[in-house]
């Protein structure tokens, strides 16, 4: 954005992302380019400083996907369509032992990821979630949940699914937050059951 910010003021415009870097790198390269030498070099500079980011950034995601491959219980955590290498030692790291929940409902309210309920002339209604549990954790499921939501809106979820339901008739956030409860609860089974994932439609999508 700095990047951005400094060749806008000289006429050189470019959207927002990282996918677009290399178009205003292009614009600093170039040496008929009109700008002036001091801001040449500062844009040469936050150009420096991004690429030392990038790079540090791609040796710890390396170094995360290597340490996650190895533990046994990050290794199974992945084998859940929307739990990644960040998110498994998450769970592994900060989740307490699975044994100290009787169900996986028990795992997702600790997380936070189980709505609350309302009674009304009789009648229970379900509310937001309470996010009162570990954030860091449910943060991660629901980024992961929301990206296979984006993905079956993209690509389609097989017709009848609880998913392809969901998604006709309530809106992608909160069908992202309910898939999470639903990923919570079935992490509490793997664990407690030592298996991998099984079902390889978790929720309908290929």
């Amino acid at each position: 954005n700095a990047l951005r910010a400094h060749l806008y003021e000289f006429g050189y415009i470019a959207p927002q992302g990282i996918g677009y870097l290399s178009r205003l790198e292009a614009v600093v390269d170039d040496p008929n380019t009109d700008l002036p030498e001091l801001a040449r070099d500062l844009c040469s500079a936050l150009l420096n400083h991004i690429a030392q980011l990038t790079a540090s950034i791609e040796d710890l995601k390396r170094r995360i996907d290597k340490i996650s491959k190895e533990q046994e219980t990050s290794r199974r955590l992945q084998t859940m369509p929307g739990v990644g290498p960040v998110g498994a030692l998450a769970i592994e790291t900060f989740a307490p032992p699975m044994d100290q929940f009787k169900r996986g409902r028990d795992f997702a309210a600790w997380l936070g990821l189980v709505p609350r309920q309302n009674s009304s002339g009789g009648k229970q209604r379900l509310g937001k979630t309470s996010k009162m549990g570990q954030r860091d954790i449910r943060r991660l499921l629901v980024t992961g949940a929301m990206a296979v939501v984006n993905w079956a809106s993209r690509k389609g979820a097989a017709e009848g699914t609880w998913l392809a339901r969901m998604l006709s008739r309530k809106p992608r956030m909160l069908v992202a937050m309910a898939l999470a409860g639903k990923m919570a609860r079935g992490i509490w089974a793997m664990l407690t059951r030592q298996e991998d994932y099984r079902n390889p439609v978790l929720v309908g999508v290929a």
